[in-house]
């Protein structure tokens, strides 16, 4: 029972090969593999026909270049100049608004750092502990800073 389904499966498999037709191999850049030419068209061209197993040719995704991406901008989506000004100045307003706040806050972590001597608190009697407060608010001013400096940047990318 067990050959009798190999040489069926073998038959189907040998049916299946031979019914896939001739393949051509055509030279160019990149080198172009078809069967949708005939043989006169071959031999024109200069292809050499393949020979053996047979050749899976998979397409790539179609990518879809986004309209943003191309530079082109529906009419319908452009915005008013006046608008325009009024979005720029709230923006700088919100980004000068935060900045002041956390230009107040560095002030502050800096008068609490005490230039890497902060007062100890009561709670602090093991001297780790105090070491572990001065390493956490050194890192806050300088994460405070580089907020600092971003808010900054993003200021003077804006119009005036």
């Amino acid at each position: 029972m067990k050959r009798q389904w190999l040489c069926v499966l073998a038959g189907l498999l040998a049916g299946a090969a031979h019914a896939q037709g001739v393949v051509y191999k055509c030279p160019g850049n990149p080198v172009l593999y078809t069967d949708q030419i005939s043989a006169q068209e071959a031999k024109t061209r200069g292809c050499s026909q393949i020979e053996g197993a047979p050749i899976t040719i998979i397409q790539g995704p179609h990518l879809r270049v986004p309209a943003a991406a191309s530079g082109a901008r529906p009419a319908d989506s452009r915005v008013d100049p006046g608008e325009q000004r009024a979005r720029d100045s709230d923006a700088r307003r919100i980004l000068s608004d935060e900045l002041r706040r956390d230009e107040d806050r560095l002030a502050a972590l800096r008068k609490e750092y005490n230039n890497g001597e902060p007062d100890r608190r009561g709670d602090e009697r093991n001297y780790q502990r105090y070491i572990d407060r001065v390493a956490e608010l050194k890192a806050s001013i300088a994460r405070k800073e580089a907020d600092v400096a971003a808010l900054k940047r993003e200021l003077a990318k804006l119009p005036q």
